[in-house]
């Protein structure tokens, strides 16, 4: 099959190696891709955001699949324009993807499902805001409702920090703290049928230890030794299976990957958040682990034939993904740097590789950083521990000026 991928980060370029080692993909594209994206697909220029214009190069390439990365696209009604096309498309409707869209739309849904969640007040007013941090008292979590690319969230137990963020916001979502670890969990969806993925946990903090400012994802692990080998199939029959029935019954049915950010509290599983997209960086780690190709679970759960897909095959064994950022991410990122060791990476570490993320090609050919996030070293091994030591390794044979990565990923995971 011709399959066109949209986005341009690290997400897409490991959507992009997992379909480009599928033998059912004979053409590989993506728009607009990025400089290592461009080794495995061919890259096309095109305004992700735009729906016609999406839906007019798919056509234009033939494309039998469309995978919709980001989630700015699907909250634009994206999929939409492109299933008008007549083309399946993995991602879902514009009115789906408000799961992620508003916090509101998706507590709504979630308390309609009897989904276990944070309690939760909406807020517009400074007043309210007053009221319901008041109410919760410390630590404080305050959310932006609309998209903030995973930086919409202030969890602190500074009150004015919490009030500040609150009232820069239009509309927020103040809730309860929950206490314990967190997971995030996939799950492909044709609106009817569930098929739950391997967890993962991520690192949102930029410094080790946890400390500093949230990020979009410093770095992430699979599988979870510590998890409860039951959990899985809790959030399958307790979270996923309800939400998407809800969404079902309400006439917006979601068919693409439902992403539930969960909590593992004291009073059990809690859902922080729902995406309506894979997550990064935990894709990295959840598709390196991934047997089954790829490429024919996604155009199934497009066209709704997920109820006779085979069961997913895992490799017995575990991955790490490691985010090198560059300087001052998450704050106003220093860009235009040229990257080394890439090759080195290539030629030398049988089991590591680099998704690329904030890069692109600059006038010379040489690969430049090109945003906050930069490279997302993923590297498998037979437990964690070979999986982290694989994966620094490969750190090390990168240089980018004044970035920096967290050297704690998988730490306490792998030693437990």
């Amino acid at each position: 099959m011709n399959v066109l991928v949209i986005g341009g980060g690290a997400r897409e370029h490991a959507l992009c190696r997992a379909l480009s080692l599928d033998p059912d993909v004979e053409s590989l594209h993506c728009a607009p891709g990025n400089a290592g994206i461009a080794e495995v697909a061919e890259l096309h220029a095109v305004d992700a955001l735009d729906g016609a214009a999406v839906a007019d190069l798919a056509e234009r390439l033939g494309a039998d699949l469309v995978v919709v990365g980001p989630e700015a696209p699907l909250v634009a009604g994206v999929a939409d324009a492109v299933r008008a096309r007549g083309i399946d498309c993995f991602g879902p409707s514009g009115q789906a993807a408000a799961l992620e869209g508003s916090k509101a739309f998706a507590k709504d849904v979630m308390a309609a499902a009897g989904v276990p969640t944070a309690r939760s007040y909406v807020c517009t007013t400074p007043a309210e805001v007053d009221d319901a941090l008041d109410a919760f008292g410390a630590p404080y979590v305050v959310k932006d409702d609309g998209l903030a690319a995973g930086k919409g969230v202030v969890v602190t137990d500074d009150l004015e920090a919490a009030r500040a963020h609150a009232n820069s916001c239009e509309r927020v979502v103040i809730e309860e703290y929950l206490d314990g670890p967190e997971v995030s969990l996939f799950a492909v969806t044709d609106g009817e049928t569930v098929v739950p993925l391997q967890p993962a946990q991520d690192f949102k903090r930029a410094h080790d230890a946890d400390e500093g400012p949230n990020t979009g994802g410093m770095g992430a692990y699979s599988p979870l030794p510590w998890a409860d080998p039951r959990l899985v199939e809790e959030v399958e029959r307790t979270v996923l299976q309800p939400t998407v029935d809800e969404l079902r019954r309400r006439g917006t049915p979601f068919a693409g990957l439902l992403y539930a950010g969960l909590a593992i509290t004291s009073r059990g599983v809690r859902v922080i958040e729902f995406n309506a997209r894979f997550g990064d960086p935990e894709t990295q780690v959840v598709l390196a682990r991934l047997r089954t190709p790829l490429a024919g679970l996604l155009r199934a759960a497009a066209a709704g034939r997920l109820a006779d897909f085979p069961p997913l095959r895992w490799s017995d064994g575990a991955a790490v993904t490691v985010v090198v950022a560059s300087e001052n991410y998450p704050g106003t990122p220093r860009t235009g740097d040229p990257i080394t060791g890439l090759d080195e990476v290539a030629e030398r570490d049988e089991h590591a590789y680099v998704l690329h993320a904030g890069t692109k090609a600059d006038a010379e050919g040489r690969v430049v950083s090109a945003g906050g996030r930069v490279l997302s070293v993923t590297a498998t091994g037979a437990d964690l521990a070979e999986a982290r030591e694989r994966a620094y390794l490969a750190v090390g044979r990168i240089g980018l000026k004044g970035s920096h990565h967290r050297s704690d990923i998988a730490e306490k995971a792998a030693q437990a």
